[in-house]
């Protein structure tokens, strides 16, 4: 008898993320090898006291290597990209129902550091690599 699969959302009410990426992804493993919090001390000039909460430093650096290592030159398809893979959601610390930043957060946090600042950190975090 021919089967067919028919598809029917679920709300999920018991889905961990970290159970779904396997132990020996890339991700999960450069994850657990990589430290950037010195980014936090690195970039603090540049944000001030008041206004709305920025995209995490870390979170955006780690977005950059993405887009490195998978070939992605577009803020755009970088975020489309991370948000339909599960080791990089994780890998950044977003869970699968967490909105991911605006494509253009990441252009703008790019300019707000300047280019001699964004190289001199992208190049630190992939010698980290």
């Amino acid at each position: 008898m021919q089967g067919k699969k028919n598809y029917s959302e679920k709300l999920f009410t018991s889905f961990r993320l970290s159970e779904r990426v396997p132990e020996d992804n890339f991700y999960r493993v450069l994850n657990q090898e990589l430290d950037l919090r010195f980014l936090y001390k690195e970039t603090t000039q540049y944000y001030g006291n008041e206004g709305q909460i920025s995209i995490d430093p870390v979170v955006f650096f780690k977005l950059m290597l993405v887009g490195y290592l998978e070939n992605i030159n577009s803020d755009r398809r970088i975020i489309a990209f991370a948000s339909m893979r599960l080791d990089i959601l994780f890998f950044i610390g977003y869970d699968i129902d967490e909105p991911l930043p605006w494509h253009s957060t990441l252009s703008r946090t790019r300019q707000l550091y300047g280019e001699q600042v964004f190289l001199k950190l992208f190049q630190k975090v992939l010698s980290m690599c």
